[in-house]
């Protein structure tokens, strides 16, 4: 056989199980009503985002020119941590390149050789490459189950490490965070919290999960998140005590050998941070939109899973129904997310939409119309 002839093989696989995907490129004025992306807050093209992310690349330059350990590391950097962990309650924050290197390195470097790390069967793709890279004893728990997680722990002699997205990405869902720290703290583990779909969305202002569950601050607790979803950047940020990000510094490989963050994305976060501080009822803004696509989808007769923050799934009865009715929906003018296996742990394929904070009253009609009408 010749070289890569088995990824003929896999193509044909694919096709037959109705996973192809493809890559589709938007264009900047894209008439279509965007329920498929993660700006949460409507803040990717807002004015004084934009113009902050312009600004930096003025001052700073297109590229940050190195990893962050050799001249990648600006003053404008320093900065977005500092308002990030004062922001979020905790001691200090590291930014990172994206939310999945930012997962990798708090993941890997977290997990010694000779620790313990119990996942969520649940858990981001990011959060599960990080268990797989580290050098630790892995166990793979029921989903949102904290009993599970003792169960995990129990016995278990040495430094552990429990995992957990705080909203999992498929259907929105809360991790049970109080619970799961009691259940670390009898163990005397460490949480790490994936807080990529509730920073901006969830806590007071929107805060994050971390403060809604009482947990900012805490020494015993490390939350990543991603600056590309409600702030409308790009990148990522580990959060924690002083101690767990002068580790990471010296001990992530995905930090140290890493690009640093482009000024651009770091002066738009900055800029959408701030004005999220400034206008804190976008947060709560977003979380009633998603409660009110549920509420409409679900009394049209669609089987869709509460939101827990503003991301709102209807389940498909295939893959290939999910890719005929998404691609219904964008001939109608809505886009929507199309998630199938291997990307929904269970199996079952979904729409996935996204609650933002900016859409209208007529919006949200509109789109629940859409779905409804193009439903295979």
């Amino acid at each position: 056989m010749a070289a890569f002839g088995w990824i003929d093989e896999q193509a044909e696989l694919r096709r037959r199980a109705g996973l192809v995907r493809t890559l589709r490129p938007r264009p900047a004025d894209s008439p279509l009503l965007d329920l498929a992306g993660n700006d949460y807050l409507g803040l990717a093209h807002h004015p004084e985002v934009v113009e902050g992310a312009a600004r930096a690349a003025r001052v700073w330059g297109a590229g940050s020119t190195g990893s962050r350990l050799v001249t990648g590391d600006t003053e404008l950097h320093a900065e977005l941590e500092r308002e990030l962990a004062a922001f979020c309650g905790f001691e200090a924050a590291l930014v990172l390149s994206s939310g999945y290197t930012a997962n990798l390195a708090a993941v890997t470097a977290l997990a010694p050789h000779g620790s313990l790390l119990v996942s969520d069967a649940g858990n981001h793709a990011s959060l599960i490459d990080g268990c797989r890279l580290a050098r630790a004893e892995r166990q793979i728990v029921a989903h949102r189950d904290p009993e599970a997680v003792r169960k995990a722990l129990r016995g278990h002699r040495g430094p552990a490490l429990v995992v957990s997205d705080t909203v999992f990405s498929v259907d929105g869902d809360a991790a049970p965070l109080a619970r799961l720290a009691e259940v670390c703290r009898e163990s005397g583990a460490g949480l790490l919290a994936d807080d990529a779909h509730g920073l901006g969305v969830l806590g007071d202002g929107g805060r994050g999960a971390g403060w809604a569950a009482g947990l900012a601050g805490a020494d015993d607790v490390v939350v990543t998140a991603t600056l590309s979803k409600a702030l409308g950047s790009q990148g990522g940020v580990v959060l924690g005590p002083a101690r767990v990000i002068d580790h990471l510094v010296n001990a992530a490989r995905t930090f140290i050998f890493d690009t640093g963050l482009a000024p651009a994305a770091v002066g738009g976060a900055l800029a959408a941070l701030r004005l999220l501080g400034r206008e804190p009822g976008r947060a709560e803004r977003a979380r009633r939109v998603a409660a009110e696509l549920y509420a409409r989808l679900t009394a049209a007769g669609h089987e869709a899973v509460r939101p827990d923050a503003a991301v709102v799934s209807v389940r498909a009865p295939s893959p290939e129904a999910a890719v005929r009715w998404t691609a219904g929906c964008r001939g109608a003018g809505v886009a929507v997310g199309c998630f199938r296996p291997p990307s929904v742990p269970d199996g079952v394929s979904r729409l996935r939409l996204t609650a933002r904070a900016d859409l209208s009253g007529e919006q949200i009609e509109r789109a629940v119309r859409v779905i409804g009408g193009t439903r295979p």
